[in-house]
This record gives structure tokens, C-alpha cells and sequence, in this order.
């Protein structure tokens, strides 16, 4: 585990935190004095403006933020990799494939908002080991993410990955900074039934990932 100028972000009561809100994905908030846009389970989201902050709840998923510093651009994924008895679809793996497009589609669309692939920065967050009975699906999510990047040619500036506990994180793309909190108290685990639903919904969001050419 790494962790290099990451700070964690200060708690607030869940009654005055629009991120506990499952319903708003995009909302301004005064502490930050910023717009705040939640990106769910499976999604995505890039911004070039400067009043946008992105945020997300991690449990076992993985959450890519890039961005290319001098184009002021970056966004940040949330993805997970499917699970099946064999792994494989047809030739390739069906880990390896979905988890390739989670990554390129946001590097892609970056890429399209003026980005430039080698002034591109990645730090990486997630993989918490949280699911009961799971074979650490966080652990493998977090080292494909690794591996990822190693094989693309990247390396990432800050990484905190697996361990038995979910996150919150602030990513401001246009500083690159990253505020990480970790969830420890018993309901806290109560934030991750996105991703728990999201989770059983993988294997067909595979199929329609195959349809995809990448890039």
C-alpha cells in the first residue's frame, strides 16, 4: 500500500451530506465551495471546469482518477471486475476484458476533451476486501488496476488499495488532489448497496461490453 499526499477528509453528519442521498449525483456543496458530481457504480465522469469536485464510495471497486494537468482536464471511473467459476469469455478473459474498458473508456474520453496520453496522471483507490465470503475480490480488483497501468506503460503518482475497509473519495481534477476517508464504523457498510447491486448486474453489462471496439 502507498499513499503519497493523500489526506483524509474531515467527517460531517450524514443528515447535512448530500453524498449519503443516494438520489442526487450532482450537487453543490459549501464546505468545498464546489459542485459535486458522485459517480455510481459502473460509471464514469470527466470535467475540465474548475468548480467541479468528483466523488464516489468504494467498497471492493476500484476507482481510476485521471488527468492530463496542463489541458486542466481529468475525470474518475468506478469499476469492478466480474466473477464467473471459469473466467474466461470466450477467448479472452472476462476479467481482463471489462476491466480493459472501464480504463480505456476513461482514458478515452479524456483523450477527446483535449488530454494528451503521455502527460497523463493516475492514482488509484479502492479494492477493500468487504464483501462476506467473497475470495478478496477487492485484492483482485485492486491488482489488475496495478497491472493495468504497468502493461499500458504507466505509473501511478499515489495508490491506496485493499485492506478491510471502504472509502470515500474527493477527487479535484483540476489540482489532481485527492481527499480519502476511510469508512470504519458498522453502518457505514450500509453506503455500499450500490455496489452490491451493482455487482449482480456484471455479467450482463459484459456482454454489452463486448460489443465495444476500444482504441
Amino acid at each position: 500500500m502507498k499513499r503519497q499526499n493523500e489526506k483524509p477528509a474531515d467527517r460531517r453528519s450524514r443528515a447535512a451530506d448530500p453524498l449519503f442521498d443516494e438520489h442526487r449525483s450532482k450537487y453543490f456543496d459549501p464546505k468545498w465551495n464546489k459542485t459535486l458530481v458522485r459517480v455510481q457504480p459502473g460509471d464514469h465522469y470527466i470535467t475540465s471546469h474548475e468548480d467541479e469536485m468528483i466523488v464516489t464510495i468504494l467498497g471492493s471497486c476500484v476507482a481510476a482518477c485521471i488527468r492530463d494537468p496542463l489541458a486542466g482536464v481529468g475525470g474518475m471511473n468506478h469499476f469492478m471486475l466480474p466473477e464467473s467459476e471459469t473466467g474466461q469469455w470466450g477467448s479472452t478473459s472476462a476479467n481482463m476484458r471489462y476491466g480493459n474498458y472501464a480504463m480505456e473508456t476513461l482514458i478515452n474520453e479524456i483523450l477527446k476533451a483535449g488530454g494528451k496520453r503521455d502527460r497523463l496522471e493516475f492514482k488509484l483507490f479502492g479494492g477493500g476486501n468487504v464483501i462476506p465470503g467473497s475470495s478478496r475480490v477487492g485484492d483482485k480488483n485492486g491488482h489488475f488496476a496495478l497491472n493495468y497501468l504497468k502493461y499500458e506503460g504507466f505509473s501511478p503518482l499515489a495508490y491506496d488499495l485493499g485492506g478491510p475497509h471502504p472509502r470515500r473519495i474527493h477527487f479535484n481534477p483540476q489540482t489532481g488532489k485527492v481527499d480519502r476517508l476511510l469508512l470504519k464504523r458498522t453502518d457505514d457498510m450500509r453506503l455500499l448497496k450500490d455496489e452490491e447491486n451493482y455487482r449482480s448486474k456484471i455479467p450482463q453489462q459484459v456482454d454489452k461490453a463486448g460489443e465495444v471496439d476500444l482504441f
